[in-house]
């Protein structure tokens, strides 16, 4: 999953980027209004985290322009604490949570992954299933039946950006974007080379659940079936 941080206090922006990096999100920051709605209008997040206080554009500012051009990624606001104002004006604009500051990583997280939820099966604790198979992106774990197997991070988050997406093809260019991020200097062959790994290990638990190339197109989650 990768989440956006736009926060000007350098210091909390990097402690929260520690805090996700090690619970296996990708994180990339912006320090200030302008440059985090650049980075938002790329549509490549997940996740937005947004400081209302930023020098150049306020999040509630950045907020508004995300909406109005139809990117519908989930918000959300980091607020003064007893700030009621700028929630309620938040929520108006289409956040979707607020967090005021200071706050503990476990509610960060707990807040993230209920929005990491919202349109996607999920069963508890922030596992995707999709057919036989269940993977849980803070393991790195894929499971079928009583067989597992243990991804690297890049596989992982390739098969969950896949499952988040089932019933669309997606180009390597995206799976850049949102693995890499859009300014990596990853390649086309970076992907093809995990999605060969991933393969090798889906078919190694036995399950329903391959990933098909489309050729010219990208890559593409379905389930087997059994003749």
């Amino acid at each position: 999953m990768r989440v956006l941080i736009v926060e000007d206090e350098k210091y909390i922006a990097e402690a929260v980027e520690q805090v996700l990096r090690k619970n296996n999100f990708s994180v990339d920051l912006a320090f200030d209004g302008d440059y985090g709605l650049d980075c938002a209008m790329s549509g490549i997040y997940d996740i937005i985290i947004l400081d209302i206080m930023l020098p150049k554009m306020d999040g509630l500012k950045v907020l508004k322009e995300i909406r109005a051009h139809g990117i519908k990624t989930p918000v959300l606001l980091l607020t003064a604490r007893g700030q009621v104002e700028d929630k309620v004006q938040g929520l108006d604009l289409g956040a979707d949570d607020y967090l005021a500051k200071p706050f503990h990583k476990d509610e960060l997280l707990a807040r993230l992954r209920a929005l990491s939820r919202r349109g996607s099966e999920l069963v508890p604790d922030g596992i995707l299933r999709y057919g036989s198979m269940e993977l849980n992106p803070a393991t790195l774990t894929a499971t079928s039946g009583s067989a597992s197997v243990k991804l690297s991070l890049k596989e992982a988050q390739i098969l969950e950006l896949l499952i988040r997406n089932r019933g669309l093809t997606l180009s390597k260019e995206t799976i850049i974007e949102k693995v890499w991020g859009y300014d990596s200097d990853a390649y086309d062959n970076h992907v093809e080379t995990h999605v060969s790994l991933l393969r090798k290990k889906l078919a190694g638990l036995d399950g329903d659940v391959s990933v098909r190339t489309i050729r010219g197109a990208g890559y593409l989650i379905e389930l087997r079936v059994e003749s």
